[in-house]
């Protein structure tokens, strides 16, 4: 049983989970428009060069998880699934994890996005596991803080590596499908680096390295 290890921004989605979220708070009048906007576009941007502070944007964007008990915060997902999540869920990709599971492959999706967002995500894509930024929670809320390492760029890589140890599962055969220039030291770990939708920068390595290339759009 091969791993098939997918990316979820702007790999099986056709645009970004986590600044979408934050989109959606700020229409819903939950957070100041202003401020976060700003600040919300400022940590994107920062991700697509490569210079995020990823304990930063956390920092910022899991804050709002504080403001609201568990019940309303999965009201909310619920409808931030319906108006933004669906529309944007690739058919390509849902039919190529599917194609892996036909193969008797096991499908994780790995993202630097909090398991708040991308837990229903995952659930929705059908995929046999997700491994994501972990938000603490104590009591049952969210404190707002990060809970181990977050799934960021060599973070991926220790939370697959800590992952595998629970597991029957290692990296021989595997396959990682990714968009982005920051997931470059997985894509070197796995037998089958792909290329979906790449950044500039990783097209130009794929490229370079004669690693797969393809489209989910």
């Amino acid at each position: 049983m091969a791993l098939a290890l997918f990316d979820l921004d702007n790999t099986l989605l056709a645009d970004d989970s986590d600044y979408l979220w934050g989109d959606f708070l700020v229409k819903k009048g939950l957070v100041d428009k202003t401020q976060y906007d700003e600040a919300n576009q400022q940590f994107y941007d920062e991700y697509k060069q490569g210079t995020l502070d990823i304990l930063a944007f956390l920092n910022f964007s899991l804050k709002p998880l504080t403001l609201y008990p568990r019940q309303k915060l999965d009201e909310l997902h619920r409808e931030f699934m319906q108006q933004y999540i669906q529309p944007i869920m690739t058919e390509k990709g849902q039919k190529k994890i599917q194609q892996h599971r036909n193969n008797g492959d096991f499908t994780v999706i790995i993202t630097a996005t909090n398991s708040f967002v991308t837990a229903p995500i995952a659930k929705a894509f059908q995929v046999d596991d997700l491994i994501a930024t972990e938000p603490e929670i104590v009591n049952n809320e969210y404190t707002g803080n990060v809970a181990g390492t977050p799934c960021f760029q060599q973070g991926k890589i220790t939370r697959l590596q800590q992952w595998l140890k629970n597991t029957t599962h290692n990296l021989e055969n595997s396959t990682f499908y990714s968009d982005s220039h920051n997931d470059l030291s997985l894509l070197e770990q796995v037998t089958h680096p792909v290329a979906v939708d790449p950044d500039e920068q990783l097209e130009t390595i794929a490229r370079q390295r004669n690693w797969k290339i393809c489209s989910f759009r």
